[in-house]
Order: C-alpha cells, then structure tokens, then sequence
C-alpha cells in the first residue's frame, strides 16, 4: 500500500531523517502552555533607544493601543474592566480557535502513532531483508530504514493533514499579541501615548490598586499571575503520565518562568499586571473547556485514547494525589 521498498534496492541518497519521536518533539512542546518572557515589558520606560523603544512605538502596538481606547469608548467601561475584557476578547476570538485546531492536530497525531509503529516494523523487515539480498553493513540498514520511515511518516502527516510544525501556530500568534497589548497598556500608563489617557489610568483602577499607572505594592497581582501560571503548568503535566526527559526540562523551564514573571508583574505597572493576570485566567479556563467532551465534539477533534469521560474529575484527582501529604 506504502510501497515500503521503494527505494531500498538503490544507492544511498540524502542524510538519514531523524526517527519519528524527534519530529513529533515539536508537537509535544506545542502542547504545553507557552508563558512569552516579559524582559521588554518590563524594560525602563526612560531608556533612550534601543530595541524596545523601537518595539514600544511600532505599528502593532499603536494597533493595540487603538484598540483599547476604541473598546473604552464603546463600552464606556472602567479602564480595569476595559483591561479585563479586552484580554477575554482577544483570548477568545483569537487564540481560542486555535487552541482547538491545535488540540485537533494534536489528537490526529496521537491517533497515528500506532500505524506507525506498525509500518515501521514492517519496513525493519523489508529492509532486513533486502539487506541479506544486497549484503549491505548495519549501517547502510539504519541509513535506508530512517531514510523510508520519514518519507512514510511525511506520507501520513500529507494524508491527514496534521503536520506538527502546524500545532506551534498558536505559539506564533499569542506570544506577539501578548506583547503587543502589554506594550501598549505600557505607553498608556506612562502617557506615551496621551496625557489624558495617563490621567484616566491613575484614577481607573479599583479595590487595592485604584493607580492603574503604579506598580502593585501589596504584590497581590503579581502572586496571583504566579500561582495562575503554575496551576495551568501542573494541569499540563498532568496529561504527560510517561513524559519525556525533554518534556520534563520543557515542564520545569515553564515552572521556572512562571516564578519569576512574579518580581516582574511587581515592578510594571498594574494595568500590565492585571492584563496578565486575566489573559492567563482566561487561557486555564479555555485549557479545561478543551477537555470537555461536549466541546471537543462540537470542534471536531477526534477522540484519542488519552480521552476522559470525566476530565475533570481526574483533574482533581491527580492533582490530589500529587500533592496530597504523606504521612
């Protein structure tokens, strides 16, 4: 069907592929929640040049800030629930179809695992064979199964149309919208962008941080986006019962990342502040709306093996269990 011996009575050709668990890689990564690092946010307003005043006043983040000031102007909102609900738009009109078209790359590529643990057996025998016939070294072998089992597998990803490179598509979107809105609400809060507009940010804050323009002093914001980013890490890991040792660096690198977004969250001002702390509450419940059967069906995506009836029951239950203290 495959035609899996090909090309194995002939010459060797290009390098060999790398193995199918290496091209998947990227798939997994894709899968984990992606925290942007806030250095430019949280660059000095004052400092002269540079890449960050280039990046503060670029056209994107005036797009951003247009776009904030036009959804205060129509709502006649506060500016905090401006913040608010501009993060619960965005995440929402924008990245939440891709994180279902991501989750249905993702379920069509767990779906082909097992053909290709079977195609690959069968082509380690074709090629055993035709390596008896030609008396070919073990190395020639390994050259000419890696080399057929890529072009299988670029088969598959061409039948089903679920390439793993397309499942970082979401990545690529979030990481510069994030950035964007955080530099714009930046520009906002420093009166970059209008005198006026500073003044309303001072004053358009509410409960304890009625200043939208200063930093959080109670650090009530920073830690909350702190243990935000970490619940959305652990609900992750928990979906990976047999990862990977690069899964697990992966895994810890975002737990590092998320710790340290506190101190920054801290030192910015809390417009930007709490525009992170709702776009990531607004990414944990769009991740646990994801496990939803109801709405994985009505987003298409196949179902998997690794598919609960109760996700989030198990949810609570893992996480019960690996927290839970041992006495």
């Amino acid at each position: 069907m495959w035609g899996l011996a090909r090309p194995l009575c002939r010459g060797p050709g290009a390098a060999a592929a790398r193995a199918p668990s290496r091209r998947l890689r990227g798939a997994a990564v894709a899968r984990a929640p992606s925290w942007p690092l806030a250095v430019a946010a949280a660059a000095p307003s004052g400092s002269p040049g540079g890449w960050y005043e280039w990046l503060a006043q670029s056209a994107p983040v005036h797009w951003a800030e247009g776009g904030l000031l036009a959804l205060q102007a129509a709502a006649g909102l506060p500016w905090w629930a401006t913040i608010v609900c501009g993060g619960a738009v965005l995440r929402t009109a924008v990245t939440l179809p891709l994180a279902a078209h991501q989750s249905c790359l993702l379920a069509k590529l767990e779906n082909l695992q097992p053909e290709i643990k079977k195609l690959a057996e069968r082509l380690r025998y074709e090629v055993s064979v035709c390596g008896k016939q030609l008396g070919w070294s073990e190395k020639v072998a390994r050259f000419h199964f890696k080399k057929n089992l890529r072009r299988i597998i670029t088969e598959l990803y061409v039948r089903d149309n679920c390439h793993p490179f397309k499942a970082t598509l979401l990545m690529w979107v979030q990481i510069p919208m994030w950035v964007c809105v955080s530099l714009a609400l930046r520009n906002c809060s420093v009166g970059v962008t209008d005198s006026e507009v500073q003044e309303q940010f001072s004053t358009g804050g509410t409960l304890w941080f009625t200043d939208l323009t200063a930093p959080d002093s109670t650090w009530i914001l920073p830690v909350s986006l702190g243990l935000m980013n970490l619940l959305i890490v652990e609900v992750f890991a928990l979906q990976k019962l047999k990862a990977t040792k690069f899964q697990k660096l992966a895994t810890n690198f975002i737990r590092v990342v998320s710790v340290v977004m506190i101190p920054v969250a801290a030192t910015v001002p809390s417009s930007m502040a709490l525009y992170w702390l709702s776009s990531s509450f607004m990414g944990l419940s769009h991740n646990l709306l994801l496990r939803s059967p109801t709405f994985r069906r009505l987003c298409c995506i196949p179902r998997t093996k690794s598919d609960s009836d109760t996700p989030y029951r198990d949810i609570v239950s893992a996480l019960a269990t690996k927290y839970r203290f041992k006495k």
